[in-house]
C-alpha cells in the first residue's frame, strides 16, 4: 500500500476522506477471533506469550458496563498520566516497505519503542531493526486493543493508531471515564448492549458477558442514535420499511439512474390505505415517492436479512441480520443508515427468547428462518437494551482498549477531525 508522509492529525483527516488509508484485508471473523486462531511460532514457547497477558485477558468476560469498569479505568488513568509524565511516546515513521514479519528496516526500531511505551511489547525485547515474531506478536495486541484486524502487518490504519500521541488518549480515558461513572448502576439481569465506535455488541446475563457480536453501525452523516430502550419484538423474515430518509437520499436518485431497481430488489409501492402503485405513477424528480410507503419482500437480498429486532425509539433504526456479511470482517464498519447490523444475530435472539419466551428453542429459531415464513414474536420479558459511545475502557487485567472516535463526541481536536483511531 503507497506510503503517505502525514502527520498524525493529517493522516486522520485522509483516512476519513478516503485518501487510501482505508482498513486491512477483509475477514469474516473479529479481531479477538482472528488472533485466538493465530498459530503462535516457535519463538513464543520460550514464554514469550506472557507478553500478550493471554488472550483471555483480552476477551474477558466483564462487560464494558460494569459497576467494576471504573475503577479498571481510573488504573489505566493512572498508567497513561505515567506515559504522559515521562514525554510519551515517538512518532512511527513510515517505511519504503511494508512492516511485516521478516521486514529489516530503521522504522522497526521506533516501533519496538513505541510498542514498549505502552505495554505491548517487553522492555526485554531490544531496539533491533528486525521486524521479528516477538514484534509480530505485540502488534497484534496492538491490534485487537485497538478493534483492527490482528494481521501482525503496519499498514496505514495500524501507523495512525501507533502515533496518535499519549496526551490524547489520556484525554479519552478521562473523557470516557465521565461516560461509563453514568452507566454504572443496575442495568438489568440480562441485557444488550451496543458500543457504537466499537461498531461490537455485549449480551449481559448476571453482570457476565454471555456473547459479543460483531456490529456494523451508522455512517458519519447517518448516525445510529445513543439511546437507552427494550427490545420488545422479533421479526423472522421480516419485510422491510424503507425510512423516509433513504426514500430521499438512496431510493430517488437510484431510481432516476435505474427505473428498474425497485423490481430487482423486490420493493413495492403503497399508499397510506395499502392500494398498491406502480413505479410510473410517481414523478422521481420530485419528493413525490417521501409520501409513499416502499416495502422490501421478505427473502436473501432483504437489507433485515433473516430477522430484525425491533426496540422502543423515534429513529425508525432497529437490530437486524444483514445479506452483506462481508462487512462484518473490515476495520472499518461504519456503513449503515443509522441500523445496527449484527453478526451471528441468531444467537443473539435465541439467548434472549430462551429465557423470556421459552418455548422458542434454537431449533425452532433455525427451521422459522429456514422455512422463509414471516412470524412476529413478542417477547414476554423485554430485554434492555443500551446504544453506547465508549471510545476507550479498561478490563481487570489492566488491558486498556481505545476505539476511533467516529462521531468526534470525544471533541478531543477541538471538533475539526471527524475521528481518531
Amino acid at each position: 500500500m503507497r506510503q503517505v508522509r502525514l502527520s498524525v492529525k493529517a493522516a486522520v483527516l485522509a483516512a476519513i476522506a478516503g485518501l487510501g488509508l482505508g482498513g486491512s484485508h477483509a475477514y469474516a471473523q473479529s479481531p479477538a477471533e482472528a488472533l485466538a486462531q493465530y498459530n503462535q511460532r516457535a519463538e513464543w514457547e520460550d514464554k514469550f506469550d506472557a507478553t500478550l497477558e493471554s488472550l483471555d485477558a483480552i476477551k474477558t468476560s466483564t462487560p464494558i458496563l460494569s459497576a467494576s469498569t471504573a475503577e479498571f479505568m481510573a488504573g489505566a488513568i493512572n498508567q497513561y498520566s505515567m506515559i504522559v509524565q515521562r514525554g510519551g511516546w515517538g512518532q512511527v515513521p513510515p517505511s519504503n516497505r511494508p512492516l511485516r514479519i521478516g521486514a529489516q528496516d530503521s522504522s522497526v526500531t521506533e516501533l519496538r519503542r513505541r510498542l514498549m511505551a505502552s505495554g505491548d511489547l517487553e522492555q526485554t525485547a531490544g531496539l533491533s531493526d528486525t521486524f521479528d515474531s516477538y514484534v509480530d506478536a505485540a502488534v497484534r495486541r496492538f491490534q485487537v486493543r485497538h478493534g483492527l484486524i490482528p494481521d501482525g502487518s503496519v499498514g496505514q490504519t495500524t501507523l495512525v493508531a501507533l502515533n496518535v500521541p499519549a496526551e490524547v488518549r489520556l484525554r479519552q480515558l478521562e473523557t470516557n471515564m465521565i461516560r461509563l461513572r453514568a452507566m454504572s448502576g443496575f442495568l438489568g439481569d440480562r441485557y444488550v448492549m451496543v458500543n457504537i465506535p466499537a461498531a461490537e455488541i455485549e449480551a449481559v446475563e448476571n453482570g457476565r458477558v454471555r456473547s459479543r457480536h460483531t456490529a456494523v453501525v451508522g455512517k458519519i452523516d447517518r448516525q445510529t442514535p445513543i439511546l437507552n430502550s427494550k427490545i420488545y419484538e422479533v421479526n423472522f423474515n421480516p419485510y422491510w420499511t424503507v425510512p423516509v430518509s433513504i426514500i430521499r437520499k438512496d431510493l430517488i436518485p437510484k431510481m432516476k439512474q435505474d427505473p428498474q431497481y425497485l423490481a430487482k430488489n423486490k420493493i413495492r409501492i403503497f399508499d397510506w390505505k395499502n392500494n398498491e402503485l406502480a413505479w410510473q405513477q410517481i414523478d422521481w424528480n420530485t419528493e413525490e415517492a417521501t409520501q409513499y410507503q416502499f416495502r422490501q419482500e421478505p427473502g436473501e437480498i432483504n437489507s433485515m436479512g433473516s430477522m430484525k429486532l425491533n426496540f422502543h425509539n423515534t429513529h425508525q433504526v432497529y437490530l437486524h441480520d444483514t445479506p452483506s456479511k462481508s462487512l462484518f470482517g473490515t476495520d472499518n464498519r461504519f456503513h449503515s443508515s443509522g441500523c445496527v447490523r449484527v453478526q451471528n444475530v441468531r444467537d443473539l435472539v435465541s439467548w434472549m427468547l430462551e429465557s423470556t419466551t421459552p418455548d422458542w428453542s434454537r431449533s425452532r429459531v433455525d427451521e422459522t428462518i429456514r422455512s422463509g415464513l414471516r412470524e412476529d414474536v413478542k417477547l414476554k420479558t423485554q430485554v434492555p437494551l443500551y446504544l453506547t459511545y465508549i471510545t476507550a475502557w479498561a478490563n481487570e487485567d489492566g488491558i486498556v482498549h481505545f476505539r476511533e472516535d467516529i462521531y468526534n463526541r470525544d471533541g478531543l481536536y477541538g471538533g475539526d477531525v471527524a475521528g481518531l483511531q
